[in-house]
């Protein structure tokens, strides 16, 4: 089992997708591709003792930029590094995909090489966020932006199987991200989503709020990749601005300073649980392979643990109980499911 990293992928690529994969081949033993320029990632590589890991090389001689789009990589950029990365994956010489750069073209790619997994209408990206009683799982964080229910039921499938299978969490509990707790909260969406996941087997609490993305209170928080995305970047904020007030006051006086520097030790704990790099990338699930998607500003230490993540897919085989789950509340998510219209009673297609 290998994992391919898109070496040329991200600010500070070769020397942090470099580091990363001789961590993780030296700390986890994963074997390793890097897919990028042959003369630089040799360059970056004769730094450190890699005789006795299992990290190889796989010539790529382009790169996307950040701005370059995905239907433009589609069509003109053939031998760029994450193109070459996924086309190892999708020839089964790889078992994940690791990139850190333009994750628009990584998702395109992703999907135009690899395709989707049976019975998937859209793909969606589950991103880990830290909260009091462990994690909370957010999907979609910015796959599909524009949803309809069918995709968010789907999500919360996908959710369930990621939090079961990799965070080995027994019966997650489901959440609709909404404006409100009450079941009148919501829209049109959300409110045809709370309708079908409370009709199955799931483990649907019903609406959550954006803050109980931090306080424990769900396993899975299912929402459109739009308002996913939102949520994403509001919580990375999250840590640099709490951070900075507490040093700001920890300049105001001798107190405040010697409290600060005697809470060290915890604030470390906190800032190591906030920290994305502790948990490296997050996975575009419904695809018929494993990609995860990094930071563009990730260190050695995000990519150490997104090919840990990525081997970890591979190895509990997510994707067959994506497939499995898909299948067997097939009777309940039928492609096509007609249900009532709440304002005339017409009947309309949740699709």
């Amino acid at each position: 089992m290998k994992i391919a990293v898109d070496a040329m992928g991200g600010d500070f690529a070769p020397q942090v997708t470099v580091e990363g994969a001789v961590l993780a081949a030296k700390e986890y033993g994963v074997k390793v591709v890097l897919v990028g320029d042959e003369d630089q990632v040799s360059k970056e590589l004769s730094k450190y003792p890699t005789s006795k890991l299992a990290i190889y090389i796989h010539h790529a001689p382009f790169v996307v930029a950040m701005h370059d789009s995905p239907s433009t990589v589609i069509r003109r950029m053939k031998d760029t590094s994450i193109k070459v990365a996924l086309d190892l994956a999708k020839e089964g010489q790889v078992s994940g995909v690791v990139s850190a750069g333009n994750s628009g073209a990584a998702m395109g790619l992703a999907m135009y090489i690899l395709k989707k997994l049976e019975g998937v209408e859209r793909p969606a990206i589950a991103t880990i966020h830290p909260t009091t009683k462990g994690s909370t799982v957010l999907i979609d964080s910015g796959g599909t932006v524009d949803c309809k229910p069918f995709h968010l039921v789907q999500f919360a499938m996908m959710g369930d199987a990621y939090a079961k299978y990799i965070l080995g969490k027994e019966s997650p509990r489901i959440g609709v991200l909404s404006n409100g707790e009450e079941e009148g909260k919501g829209n049109e969406l959300t409110r045809e989503v709370h309708d079908i996941l409370s009709e199955t087997d799931l483990n649907y609490v019903g609406y959550v709020e954006g803050r109980d993305l931090n306080n424990g209170e769900v396993d899975v928080m299912v929402c459109d990749g739009f308002v996913g995305n939102v949520a994403l970047k509001v919580s990375e904020g999250l840590w640099e601005t709490i951070h900075a007030i507490l040093k700001q006051e920890a300049e105001d006086n001798i107190r405040a300073k010697a409290a600060y520097f005697l809470m060290g030790r915890a604030i470390r704990r906190l800032e190591k649980r906030l920290d994305y790099a502790e948990v490296g990338g997050a996975p575009l699930l419904g695809i018929n392979g494993n990609c995860l998607i990094c930071h563009g500003s990730s260190n050695g230490k995000a990519i150490m643990n997104a090919i840990v993540l990525a081997s970890n897919l591979a190895k509990n085989r997510l994707n067959e109980h994506v497939i499995e789950e898909l299948k067997e509340k097939e009777d309940l998510f039928r492609l096509g499911q007609k249900r009532p219209d709440r304002a005339n009673g017409e009947v309309k297609s949740i699709r």
